[in-house]
């Protein structure tokens, strides 16, 4: 099982920034990717950014130039930080991990989710 404690949601005014952070804990072999998705009210969920074990990074176009995915291995620590924040960008931020375990198998697990606000 891999647990996700994730960070750093809150309230901001337009054009301010915010840095999100999810570390994994547990028993698992290593990480393959780490992602973060969002979900706004009444939409469906959707990815923001990806990155893999091998630090290949991915945005989606709606967040590229103002949002930086990046991870610290060591720690197991998935960060994004997120600048000239829009009020279009107000959701539940999810982080996800793609997991291999010791036994060879491969497991997706989600953070609970922190509240992004952006309004002035």
């Amino acid at each position: 099982q891999v647990q996700l404690a994730e960070s750093g949601g809150g309230l901001v005014q337009p054009g301010g920034s915010l840095r999100l952070s999810c570390t994994a804990s547990g028993s698992f072999m290593s990480i393959i990717a780490m992602r973060w998705y969002r979900q706004a009210p009444g939409q469906q969920r959707e990815l923001v950014a990806t990155i893999t074990s091998g630090g290949s990074t991915n945005y989606a176009d709606s967040v590229k130039g103002r949002f930086t995915i990046s991870r610290d291995a060591a720690e197991n620590t998935v960060n994004l930080q997120m600048n000239s924040l829009k009020p279009e960008d107000t959701a539940v931020y999810y982080c996800k991990v793609h997991a291999l375990h010791f036994d060879g198998t491969i497991s997706d697990y989600w953070g609970r989710g922190t509240q992004v606000t952006v309004s002035s």
